[in-house]
Parts: C-alpha cells; sequence; structure tokens
C-alpha cells in the first residue's frame, strides 16, 4: 500500500511551526558552558589606553548585534571609582556596552560584609569612597580627610598644614569601630598616622592613650596588589599591596604584634573568584542560556593576583559541592606586569624565575599557584585557545 501524502500547505498558508522553527535550530549554536574572568589594567588596557588587540578578542565575543555570546566578567582589583564608571570607561575602551553587573571592583565582595554595615567605620583610599561605601551597604562612615580636621593635631608630616595655633577640644565625633582600606591613597603619610591612630586608641584618636587594644579594631582591606601596570616605561608601579605593607610593618614596629585582618579581598581571595562565579552564572540565566557553566578562563597579566587567584579558585573548586564551575583556568598575556624578552616562556621558565614573591604576606608561597595553566601573548590569543578547547566558533 502506498502511504498517504503529507499535504504540502498552499502559498497562501501558513507552513507548520516545526518547518518555521527547523532552520532557526540548525542556525543556533549550543549555549556556552564556559565564562571568562578578565583582568583589566595590563589586559584590556594600560593606563587610558586600550591594549590593541583587546578590541579584536571582544569582536570575536560578539553577536551581529553586538552582543556577548559568552558570560564576561570584568575582575580589575581597581577600586578608586564606582562600579558604572568603570563600566562606561570600559565601554568607550571595548567597543560595546559594558554594564555595571558585568565589573567587580576589589571592594565588590564587601557588600557581603553585612555584619559591619551598621557600624561605624574609617575610609581610606581615594575616589568616591564615602558613596562606594554606602552603595555596598555601610550606613556610618568616616573619611581620613573628616578625622584630620576633626583632630588636626595628629597630622604633622607637612609642615605646612600643621595648625598654627593649639585648636579647641573636639566634641561630639563618634568612635570608629572599624577600618576600610580601599586603596593606595594620595598622602600616605596622613592615612598611615591616622589609621596607626585609630588602631592604637580603639578608635578614639583624640583621646589620651593607657594601653594598646589587642586584638585591635577590625580591619578589612581591599586589592592586595604590590604592583601594577601603566604608561610608565619602568616596570611597574606601587599598589595598594605596597601601602599594606607600610601600614603592616609599622604597626609591628610600634606595637610588637602583628596587624591582623577580619578580611582581604581582591584578587588573589578566593571570595572575589567566587562571586565573580555567581555574576557569571546571572548573565548566563538572564539570556536564557540553559547549559551549566562549568569552567571558567582567569585571563590576567600578574602571576601574583591573577594566576594565583584563580589557580587557588581551582584548587576551592575541586573540593566544593554542587552547583559550582568544575574549573578555572588561568591564562597569562604578556601585555602587563608579566613581560617577556623574546619567545613566550614555558611553564618551567615562569616558575623558576618567580623567585622573589611579591603576594600579600597572609597568603602562603606555592610556586604551583603562580604557574599558568596557559601563557598566550594577549587578550586575544587568550580568546582564541579558550574557543579551540571549547570547540567554540
Amino acid at each position: 500500500p502506498v502511504p498517504p501524502r503529507t499535504p504540502f500547505p498552499s502559498p497562501c498558508q501558513a507552513p507548520p511551526s516545526s518547518l518555521l522553527r527547523l532552520p532557526h535550530l540548525l542556525l543556533q549554536p549550543l549555549p556556552p558552558a564556559f565564562g571568562f574572568l578578565f583582568d583589566v589594567d595590563g589586559v584590556l588596557v594600560r593606563g587610558s589606553q586600550a591594549v590593541p588587540a583587546a578590541r579584536q578578542a571582544f569582536r570575536r565575543l560578539v553577536d551581529s548585534g553586538g552582543r556577548l555570546r559568552v558570560p564576561v566578567v570584568f575582575l580589575t582589583n581597581a577600586g578608586n571609582c564606582l562600579r558604572s564608571a568603570k563600566a562606561r570607561e570600559l565601554s568607550q575602551a571595548l567597543g560595546l556596552q559594558v554594564s555595571p553587573e558585568q565589573v567587580i571592583l576589589s571592594h565588590s565582595p564587601l557588600r557581603l560584609f553585612s555584619q559591619f554595615h551598621q557600624k561605624c567605620m574609617l575610609v581610606a583610599g581615594q575616589g568616591p569612597v564615602e558613596e562606594n561605601a554606602h552603595n555596598l551597604g555601610f550606613k556610618h562612615v568616616v573619611t581620613i580627610e573628616a578625622l584630620r580636621k576633626a583632630y588636626p593635631l595628629l597630622d604633622m608630616v607637612d609642615q605646612s598644614r600643621r595648625p598654627k595655633e593649639l585648636p579647641p577640644p573636639t566634641t561630639g565625633f563618634p568612635t570608629i569601630e572599624g577600618v576600610i582600606l580601599f586603596g593606595e591613597p594620595v598622602r600616605w603619610e596622613t592615612s598611615l598616622q591616622l589609621i596607626t591612630d585609630v588602631l592604637l586608641s580603639n578608635g578614639n584618636p583624640g583621646a589620651e592613650l593607657q594601653d594598646i587594644p589587642y586584638p585591635h579594631l577590625p580591619v578589612l582591606a581591599c586589592n592586595m596588589d604590590l604592583l601594577w601596570m601603566a604608561e610608565a616605561k619602568m616596570p611597574s608601579r606601587f599598589g595598594h599591596g605596597t601601602f599594606l605593607l607600610c601600614l603592616e610593618n609599622i604597626y609591628k614596629k610600634v606595637t610588637g604584634r602583628e596587624l591582623k585582618y577580619e578580611a582581604l579581598i581582591g584578587k588573589p581571595s578566593t571570595v572575589t573568584y567566587r562571586y565573580a562565579e555567581y555574576l557569571i552564572k546571572q548573565q548566563a540565566e538572564k539570556q536564557g542560556w540553559k547549559s551549566p557553566i562549568r569552567r571558567l578562563y582567569a585571563v590576567g597579566d600578574n602571576p601574583m593576583s591573577d594566576i594565583y587567584g584563580a589557580n587557588l579558585y581551582n584548587t576551592y573548586l575541586k573540593s566544593a559541592h554542587q552547583n559550582q564551575a568544575q574549573s578555572c583556568e588561568s591564562i597569562l598575556v604578556c601585555t602587563g606586569v608579566y613581560r617577556h624578552n623574546a619567545d613566550v616562556p614555558s611553564k618551567t621558565e615562569e616558575c623558576t624565575a618567580e623567585t622573589v614573591f611579591h603576594g600579600h604576606r597572609d597568603f602562603c608561597f606555592d610556586p604551583s599557584l603562580v604557574e599558568a595553566s596557559y601563557i598566550v601573548q594577549d587578550v586575544n590569543d587568550a580568546v582564541q585557545l579558550a574557543f579551540k578547547k571549547e570547540d567554540w566558533s
């Protein structure tokens, strides 16, 4: 028997919905099962100038409509600006729309530390530190400048700023209950002096010092980078990690005890990478991508923050519970802090060259953690490498 023919629709009749969907399904790529964590300075920009390879990389990452085809988070240890301002800066540098929700600054995970949000916190750094603190959930903040004006006799290094006559006693100034170190300040001597005063006086720098309290007030520090890359010909500029080094040594020299941190945030801290993974998964869900995010590719230029942090998080993932990525691959580029003179070095060469520990004192030096999974020339090569590993075009 001859099987009945399937009637073909007339020109005036709409084809079955299954026929309409078929070409779309054939052209639609599989949802990404991976995401990128991009460092900014030394990877995408150097100072205010975009790295040429950055725009090439993002032309690969977007579709014809300018929308990202893969979830991306910009993971920077910068902290002297607002999240929205960094997003605008990246949008201009990369030639695509970057939202604040894609940006993690060094201090972004502080919104998780709600136990301090109602306390009176001294905030140090530069840029909009008060606004950043309020945006993160902190209700009561005091700046270094406000503290200096309230107690002008504390800041005595710069002779031109010393009071010409004895000021009246300060009244009504709140007791400080903790310190947030957002980033390197402009006047290091003032911040070092006043932060030390607050710690030694248990938050009452106008009071006469009796016994030195220990443990001291809680200290939360963001960004541990010793060095960072700018446009200067010299290899690296002092970062907030250098300021922390000064503060730690001054405190120990004065008290004979170690300065302790309630939290160290920013790369290479695991909490920062966990927060980044959370945002990657949020992006994937918002785009309707159903595939679980299995792999993260962390692209950076600094072995002691970007690579160390990615590898440390990869170690954490191996022992973590379900609903998390399976791996975090570290990719080191040669356009920033890490440089090479000739050919791209091997992993062994990189590891043996790291003879000086530039990381923070509270992170143990493990040579394997500064050994990148891959070393490439620039961020465009990093994206191509990840695409090849994922069989993604």
